[in-house]
């Protein structure tokens, strides 16, 4: 029974290790993403200030921008933002991470306007097209929130213990994507 025992700790001990391991990777890659951020959104200077950007894999000709550069500083100033959250929505562990589904649609809304640049201003009328989805996402935080109130009056939790009972907790980012479908 001893040996049975001991052979069990041994094998939970080398999982424990392996998802540590794991998870210190993970961690590192994304404290090293989010430290490279500023880096990342200085690219643009890379952009030559043409109105016709030629490389070996494409060609961008800036209609509306007139210039390249202009295009990708616009860009950087949508893509940046759009990757911390991102970070922060598959990373965030509290009830109310939904609500961050707003401004990352907000975002790619933007992105999307701003490749389309010829034809729209950035910026317009992002409002109409984020309504279906702050349409779903709010609802739901007020529900989850609500949920939250009426077990504090039926029972002596505190707050904070509350958060942590609906809390997400998938075990990666597959799961985590696998979640919402």
């Amino acid at each position: 029974m001893d040996k049975q025992q001991q052979k069990l700790i041994d094998q939970i001990s080398r999982r424990q290790e392996k998802v540590s391991k794991k998870n210190y990777i993970v961690g590192s890659i994304i404290g090293t993403l989010i430290a490279c951020t500023p880096f990342i959104f200085n690219l643009y200077l890379s952009v030559p200030e043409e109105k016709v950007w030629d490389t070996y894999f494409f060609t961008y000709d800036s209609k509306y921008y007139e210039n390249a550069n202009v295009v990708a500083w616009t860009l950087m100033n949508k893509i940046v933002p759009l990757l911390l959250l991102f970070i922060w929505f598959f990373t965030s562990r509290q009830w109310w991470y939904h609500a961050l589904l707003v401004p990352i649609a907000m975002y790619i809304y933007q992105i999307i306007i701003t490749l389309n640049s010829d034809l729209y201003f950035v910026d317009g009328n992002e409002i109409i097209y984020l309504l279906p989805v702050m349409a779903l996402v709010i609802p739901s935080i007020y529900l989850i929130r609500a949920q939250m109130f009426n077990q504090i009056n039926d029972a002596d939790k505190s707050m904070q213990e509350l958060e942590e009972e609906f809390m997400m907790k998938p075990k990666g980012l597959w799961s985590k994507i696998k979640q919402y479908f």
